[in-house]
């Protein structure tokens, strides 16, 4: 069977045209007879990803060979981008590509000077192919520097509809409904949710979805760039709905105690292992990569979703994270790093990995049918139907030290919230303290 990457490959791309002269079915190819456009160059790329992300990213890298002639290398930096990309850099070992995850870095290496501006084919691709909200995510000091080319959606809930039928209840539309829900979850014999709270970051992305929900997006926003204090009262608000959820044993695998010793993967496994501890289990699109590949879940069968349901009257939250390519100036091939990011921008890029699953992208003209399941077609909808209303993940915006490291910072302070929540307002005083520190720095 021809897959779609395939077929994409059968007629003449955008990209193709602006590497050389081209034959339908076949790579760019140069007048003097066949060779294609980068043949003989080495393309280096660093990012996060490991494992089944690793290997879904390098068929992207390959099919980008296929297509140009570029060899490439990636290099995995695990979570410490920043660091990791610095040291090369000082050391004369730059990659030419860099995939950032968080937002507040992009910033940091652009103002750095690390980075060089995208390409005018990117620019015009980006904003042939993106909602504006992403140009913005990626541009500093009004300049593009970074491509989105894998999201993430994190605003939405998994959960197990044996579970959810031997409750008797449906996926809820408010976030009262879920809280009730999950209480009639416990009273089945199953504790309603499994919170991964040894993994700060996902205690951010909890109360992010509440607070765009009940704040509103343009708090979101001041928030997000620390306009607002953290001791702003809707925060204490938001805070106190979270612990709410937080202070309920009976919703809560293992109690706070439990939480707190449960990684992410873990959570899964506590809802879609073989020993289910669980019914409900919060976290973006990628909680399907994991039910399916480690635990033989049937998406949308033994394994779906239902959108984080709207908070206190406000409307249904649209939280997403992401991958942003940049350039780096020290890299020692940008023509081949150019090349790269133009072809990113194109939804024929997109579909490589939309095919092998595990993927999202914000590029709107990528076709749904690219997607393998139902469930991954309805969350890239959801992304893409949520256009300038999306809200990039509020902590990878932040200066590292306070939205992104280990032990310190939000991550710390809301693992001490869901430990203790009984007191909102000094939970709110405490990350103020963090962030002033942080965004003075």
């Amino acid at each position: 069977m021809m897959t779609r990457r395939r077929m994409a490959m059968a007629c003449c791309s955008a990209l193709t045209l602006a590497l050389g002269a081209t034959a339908c079915g076949g790579g760019p190819v140069s007048a003097g007879g066949g060779a294609k456009e980068l043949s003989g160059q080495t393309l280096d790329v660093a990012g996060v990803w490991s494992g089944a992300e690793q290997k879904n990213f390098q068929k992207v890298l390959d099919a980008f060979t296929e297509k140009t002639g570029a060899k490439t290398r990636f290099t995995s930096t695990g979570d410490n981008v920043s660091t990791v990309v610095g040291s090369k850099i000082e050391g004369g070992n730059a990659p030419d590509v860099v995939m950032v995850p968080q937002v507040g870095v992009l910033q940091q290496f652009a103002k750095k000077g690390w980075l060089s501006p995208l390409s005018g084919k990117t620019v015009s691709a980006v904003d042939a192919n993106y909602a504006p909200v992403w140009k913005d995510y990626g541009s500093v000091d009004g300049k593009l520097y970074g491509l989105y080319f894998k999201a993430a959606h994190k605003s939405t809930v998994w959960y197990s509809p044996e579970a959810f039928e031997q409750a008797g209840v449906k996926p809820p539309k408010t976030y009262e409904e879920m809280l009730k829900s999950g209480q009639a979850v416990s009273d089945s014999g199953l504790p309603a949710f499994a919170v991964a709270g040894e993994d700060g970051w996902t205690l951010t992305d909890w109360f992010e979805n509440i607070y765009l929900s009940q704040a509103g997006p343009e708090k979101y926003d001041q928030l997000a760039k620390h306009e607002i204090a953290w001791t702003d009262p809707t925060v204490v608000k938001a805070l106190t709905t979270l612990g709410t959820l937080f202070s309920d044993k009976k919703l809560i695998a293992g109690g706070q105690k439990g939480a707190l010793s449960t990684d992410f993967p873990g959570s899964v496994e506590k809802v879609f292992g073989p020993e289910p501890e669980a019914g409900m289990v919060y976290e973006g699109d990628f909680v399907a990569g994991i039910a399916k590949d480690q635990f033989g879940k049937k998406i949308g069968q033994d394994a779906t979703f239902f959108p984080f349901p709207a908070v206190t009257g406000g409307k249904a939250p649209v939280v997403s994270g992401g991958d942003a390519a940049v350039v780096l100036k020290d890299g020692k091939n940008s023509k081949a790093a150019t090349a790269f990011l133009e072809y990113l921008a194109t939804p024929e890029a997109a579909a490589v990995w939309a095919e092998a699953g595990g993927f999202l992208s914000p590029n709107k003209k990528l076709d749904l049918a690219s997607y393998g399941d139902d469930t991954a077609r309805e969350t890239a909808k959801s992304l893409i139907d949520a256009g300038d209303t999306v809200r990039f993940d509020m902590s990878d915006q932040a200066p590292a030290s306070f939205g992104g490291t280990k032990g310190v910072g939000e991550w710390k302070l809301l693992q001490d919230f869901l430990r203790d929540p009984s007191d909102p307002a000094a939970t709110a005083a405490a990350l103020e303290a963090a962030a002033a520190k942080a965004y003075k720095g």
